[in-house]
């Protein structure tokens, strides 16, 4: 029995550790899987005399109004009789307090250094262990007390921003709920029995205890409720006596104070009949029962989401990626393939595996023809045009056959006009590239996590096409002079061919030869040697400068880790729970 309640406890601190406690979290967390009691009150219903009761010792803070304020898992592990007691909180480590009082400082201290001194409420829990001959394996979590107004110094909304606190633990179906109702107030009134009947209607999961029974009026008693008949639970009420304020300011021993509890039931006409079933020690007895019994039923499916869970948590973890080495030989190999997988990325768009390369050639199908038809042929071919052209070729001397330097000069204007939506589509082209460099980048999953690199890459891509595009446009003018001396030959071997069906033939040339030499000079080159610079210089780089290139990006890197802290701790869980079934 022990052993299966302390591997949940162990479980817990885990959970608490990386996070993973889930109440304020919609999806699943291992935290959700372990049955957990959570302890229900209205203020001064007297559930911190409950817990101190279970406990023997006085440890929590006390005080009017809101005194606890974040939630309290109190782990209590059983030791051997004669061995000292002692507590340690989570976030103080291994330091162990002897000194009860000063665990209710410390109590205090950490939930001030979280709401601030005021009477705010914070979901982040405190976890702390005791260690005890004197008390049974059991977790209990304590949650601030249900309100029913705000006091001075509270927002208006802390009534129901502590019922929704309580609500995330109760609603869970691992839930086990201790509802503290003080047997001097009318049951049909207690804030934890109505929470308990809406989250929990059949009271499956409910056990009520009644509080202050010594302090009913003379002649009352409180065996309507224990025995079920104004209230019943599946499970049996336990009635309880605290210690009196004034056992509080004198010191009363707590285990002073249990003995007087057992004596009230004993001596009790009301209550001696069932005074075995009374009492804090008998409370913690049956609450350490119900949760070895829950968590040995719960364990297969605490098994099925803890593997489940660590699937999902590998997965993560590889679209994250791994923890980058620190050695430069393989940081060199690991940028290289960085490389490589951006570069795939970029093909497919050229390709079409990826969308964004088709608007290269809707340049050439729509946006070259179109600037081609809107150039100013009529107004350059226009009869008063060609007979200012000729007239200023002739000069003084008029043609006697054929007005060459005319036709020349009305070609060589021609020409020119075409130059104009020739480099457009030589920038458009440009643009789409870089374009889709820059999505590539953001679609390459294996970047995301280096902005460094993702930086370099983009600037080395961006400084390729700009070669490309110089390069691009150097050979488109070398072939414009090779095009003005072809079809001027041509035009000369037919002189009776007019300036207007040459610069048409030549109009549908450029449209099939720009589209081939932008593709050739800039999408070609883009796909083969892109990157091909930027190899030659990452090569040369030293360790140091590697690493700069690997940094990651912060938000990502802290997400990868705490999936890593996740992993750790399920399959930290896995193992755990494993060792407790291989030995039973």
């Amino acid at each position: 029995m022990e052993s299966v309640i302390g591997l949940v406890n162990r479980i817990q601190r885990a959970c608490t550790v990386f996070g993973d406690y889930g109440f304020d979290n919609a999806l699943p967390t291992l935290w959700d899987s372990l049955p957990t009691i959570v302890v229900v009150g209205g203020q001064s219903s007297g559930k911190s005399s409950v817990l101190e009761s279970i406990v023997g010792r006085d440890f929590l803070p006390r005080g009017s109004g809101i005194v606890t304020r974040r939630p309290l898992v109190l782990q209590l592990y059983k030791t051997e009789q004669g061995q000292e007691e002692y507590s340690q909180f989570l976030h103080k480590g291994n330091k162990k307090f002897t000194d009860f009082s000063l665990v209710r400082k410390e109590i205090q201290e950490e939930t001030d250094r979280v709401t601030g001194k005021g009477k705010q409420i914070s979901p982040l829990p405190i976890c702390l262990s005791i260690y005890s001959p004197n008390v049974v394996n059991l977790t209990l979590i304590d949650l601030p007390g249900l309100t029913k107004v705000a006091i001075e110094g509270q927002p208006e909304s802390i009534v129901q921003d502590i019922e929704n606190m309580v609500r995330s633990y109760v609603e869970k179906p691992n839930c086990i709920i201790l509802a503290i109702t003080p047997a001097n107030q009318d049951i049909a009134t207690s804030d934890a029995i109505k929470l308990a009947r809406e989250v929990d209607p059949a009271g499956e999961r409910t056990f009520g205890v009644l509080t202050k029974l010594d302090l009913m009026d003379r002649g009352t008693n409180a065996l309507d409720v224990i025995d079920g008949r104004s209230y019943r639970l599946q499970h049996p009420w336990v009635g309880i006596v605290n210690r009196s304020q004034a056992d509080i300011n004198r010191n009363v021993d707590m285990l002073a104070a249990r003995h007087r509890e057992c004596e009230f039931f004993a001596s009790s006409p009301d209550y001696g009949y069932i005074a075995s079933r009374m009492g804090s020690e008998y409370l913690a007895k049956l609450l350490s029962k119900q949760l070895e019994s829950v968590i040995k039923a719960r364990i297969p499916g605490i098994m099925s989401l803890i593997n489940q869970s660590i699937d999902e948590l590998e997965a993560e973890l590889d679209h994250f990626g791994r923890t980058v080495v620190v050695d430069a030989r393989a940081q060199l190999y690991t940028i290289l393939d960085l490389c490589r997988a951006f570069d795939r990325v970029f093909k497919e768009h050229l390709d079409g595996g990826r969308p964004g390369g088709d608007r290269i050639y809707g340049v050439f199908d729509y946006q070259l023809p179109a600037a081609i038809r809107k150039l100013p042929f009529d107004r350059h071919l226009s009869l008063q045009n060609v007979r200012k052209v000729v007239s200023e070729a002739d000069g003084y001397q008029p043609h006697l056959i054929a007005p060459e330097q005319g036709y020349r000069r009305l070609i060589e204007r021609s020409l020119n006009y075409f130059k104009e939506p020739a480099e457009a589509s030589v920038d458009a082209v440009h643009f789409i590239l870089k374009e889709l460099v820059r999505k590539s980048i953001g679609e390459t999953q294996e970047l995301r996590r280096f902005p460094t690199l993702q930086a370099d890459i983009a600037a080395a891509a961006n400084e390729a096409l700009e070669r490309f595009r110089d390069d691009r446009s150097g050979q488109g003018r070398e072939s414009n002079r090779v095009l003005v001396d072809r079809y001027t030959e041509g035009h000369f071997r037919r002189i009776g061919s007019n300036v207007s069906s040459y610069v048409v033939t030549v109009a549908e040339t450029l449209r099939n030869s720009i589209p081939k030499a932008v593709v050739h000079c800039q999408v070609r080159e883009a796909k083969q040697s892109l990157l091909d610079h930027f190899y030659s210089q990452v090569g040369k780089r030293e360790g140091q400068q590697l690493a700069q290139l690997l940094a990651e990006e912060p938000v990502l890197k802290e997400r990868r880790q705490q999936c890593g802290r996740r992993l750790e701790l399920y399959k930290s869980a896995r193992d755990e729970i494993d060792s407790v079934l291989w030995a039973r």
